[in-house]
């Protein structure tokens, strides 16, 4: 196994900006002011250079670490490719209804999917902080099949400052650059997506020794 590490720093200062989970393209819309803490921690990349069957890969998304991490089977192990910061819902905890600003959590052996890979770069989102209607999405909307309306993995035009960050009102915000690598080198229709309850560590498989 060759895994080679680049790494970036990013100092997100998430401060009363809107989230990006509501527009024409997506019913979860955020709609009022966030109150979502300053983060400002190290990120990191990790890019798994050897091959892989792409049909296999599967994301998970921690909410613990704010970060997403793509993973693909290689010589009986479990590896990861590629891994993003990442912002989520403002207010911790399962999604239960639309409104709450809540992003879900799959059930153990529940994987959620990637439903639909919609173009995104012209949805707008009127935030109601005097901006008007803004590009607010980046190039890619991943929706997710989660048993709720309107979550997915998108873009963060206007917003990349709460990235990494708690501030969307449920769907995961990627830097506009990473959600364009995550689309063209690994997303895919019918991609398994588990996405981690409050505070779980690492599952079995990403436990290296």
């Amino acid at each position: 196994m060759k895994i080679s590490f680049y790494y970036y720093c990013a100092c997100a200062c998430v401060a009363l900006a809107m989230a990006s989970c509501g527009s024409s393209g997506s019913s979860d819309g955020d709609k009022a002011a966030s109150t979502a803490p300053v983060v400002a921690q190290e990120q990191y990349k990790d890019i798994y250079t050897g091959a892989f069957d792409k049909a296999k890969t599967f994301i998970v998304i921690s909410k613990k670490d704010l970060r997403l991490t793509v993973y693909a089977p290689v010589n009986n192990d479990t590896v990861p490719v590629a891994q993003f910061p990442v912002c989520l819902s403002r207010n911790k905890g399962q999604k239960e209804k639309s409104g709450d600003m809540r992003t879900p959590e799959s059930e153990p052996g529940e994987p959620f999917t990637i439903e639909q890979i919609q173009p995104a770069s012209d949805w707008t989102h009127d935030f109601g902080d005097g901006r008007g209607a803004i590009l607010a999405y980046g190039d890619w909307f991943l929706r997710l099949k989660t048993g709720h309306n309107g979550i997915g993995i998108h873009g963060s035009t206007g917003n990349e400052n709460t990235v990494p960050g708690r501030d969307s009102e449920g769907c995961i915000r990627m830097r506009d650059v990473d959600i364009v690598t995550l689309k063209e080198q690994y997303a895919r229709v019918g991609m398994p997506v588990i996405i981690k309850q409050e505070g779980q560590g690492l599952k079995p498989f990403e436990i290296k020794k």
